[in-house]
């Protein structure tokens, strides 16, 4: 497929999308329901109408975007120049739509565009087999996909275990294969041992920003901490905090449980910890953050 071939293509893929789908209002909150990922980003583009007076320019400012993002989801501008009162598709942030070959996995898509794979998972919303994925570009501020986590950027003052002993870590981050079907899936945290009913503790000081069911997660408790860290709790079986509540490191946050849809069948706790970035809240490796 030659290059003007493949925008046409992409660009009428782009319009399908909009025709079928709800575009949110707040893409950066923008969460699948019913899962831990994000809406997918594809989804998850605005309709700009053009005024009087605006240029590309001025539109991307107003986004924070590039130009040339801009342009890549609107070919028709490479020949024209904006219309007032015409439309023109926003994308939640910098990046290009990327139609994928048949039999591609993550990975490869992720090593061919130079980003992290486990972020390029969940910003396409964890899908298995997309047909068309969006990339985010090296240029959107504040990304952490680009780059490699390194653990030397892991802030000392969020160290902590969220059981009250050490246990055996059952299923760890990253990529994962299923031993039931063979699958490959990306796992956004780490499964640690424990019985129904055993205490979970904040692993530091924070304020809970989410406290209830929500979906895979099951009763699901988030706290906010500073430095743009967030820890997650999973499948609990009982919450014992609220939203807005003030924590500190080792208080009670709830007990372990069954709720959701767990990855294993063994009873255990399921830890995150996220990173505030242009791209929500991006899954890290717990590891470096847990010490007893």
């Amino acid at each position: 497929m030659t290059f003007p071939y493949r925008l046409l293509f992409l660009s009428t893929i782009i319009a399908n999308i909009f025709g079928v789908v709800y575009i949110h209002s707040n893409p950066s909150a923008a969460q699948t329901q019913g899962t831990g990922c994000q809406t997918p980003a594809l989804e998850r583009f605005r309709r700009h109408t053009v005024a009087t007076g605006e240029t590309l320019a001025s539109i991307a400012q107003r986004y924070n975007l590039t130009p040339t993002t801009i342009i890549a989801m609107n070919p028709a501008l490479q020949n024209s120049k904006l219309t007032v009162g015409s439309e023109v598709q926003i994308p939640p942030y910098n990046g290009i739509v990327v139609e994928v070959p048949r039999g591609q996995t993550w990975r490869q898509i992720a090593v061919r565009y130079k980003v992290r794979p486990d972020a390029l998972f969940e910003v396409n919303g964890c899908q298995k087999n997309p047909r068309v994925v969006f990339v985010p570009s090296k240029r959107s501020p504040g990304s952490v996909v680009t780059n490699t986590p390194n653990s030397t950027l892991t802030p000392t003052k969020l160290v902590g275990y969220p059981l009250p002993e050490t246990t055996k870590v059952l299923v760890s981050y990253g990529w994962q294969t299923n031993p039931t079907n063979g699958e490959v899936f990306f796992h956004s945290g780490i499964d640690l041992l424990a019985e129904t009913g055993t205490s979970v503790q904040a692993i530091g000081d924070g304020t809970v920003a989410f406290a209830k069911e929500q979906g895979t997660y099951g009763n699901l408790v988030i706290i906010n901490h500073g430095g743009g860290l967030q820890s997650r709790y999973a499948h609990l079986d009982n919450i014992k905090v609220s939203v807005g509540q003030p924590v500190k490191k080792g208080d009670l946050v709830g007990t372990v449980g069954t709720t959701g849809t767990p990855t294993i069948n063994q009873s255990h706790l399921h830890f995150e910890v996220r990173s505030s970035s242009s791209l929500g809240w991006t899954a890290q490796d717990p590891r470096g953050y847990l010490q007893k």
